[in-house]
């Protein structure tokens, strides 16, 4: 699993920084910034961070690897 923000969509609520810490942060300029593209799934909920995004500015995209399973 890949993570992408859009910052044209985030809202800037830190709803995720919240949520996953460790996958999230909220930049300098008040949008979501990634700390890791590529986080450990037992981390946190990022699919449910991805479904209660506001601005709808968080997209899990599959890995190349995850087509082989």
């Amino acid at each position: 699993m890949k993570i992408k923000v859009d910052k044209d969509l985030c809202v800037g609520c830190g709803m995720c920084s919240d949520t996953c810490p460790y996958v999230f942060e909220v930049d300098e300029d008040g949008k979501a910034g990634l700390i890791s593209e590529a986080p450990d799934c037992d981390t946190c909920d990022v699919q449910k961070v991805s479904e209660d995004c506001p601005g709808e500015a968080i997209e899990i995209l599959e890995d190349e690897s995850d087509d082989d399973e």
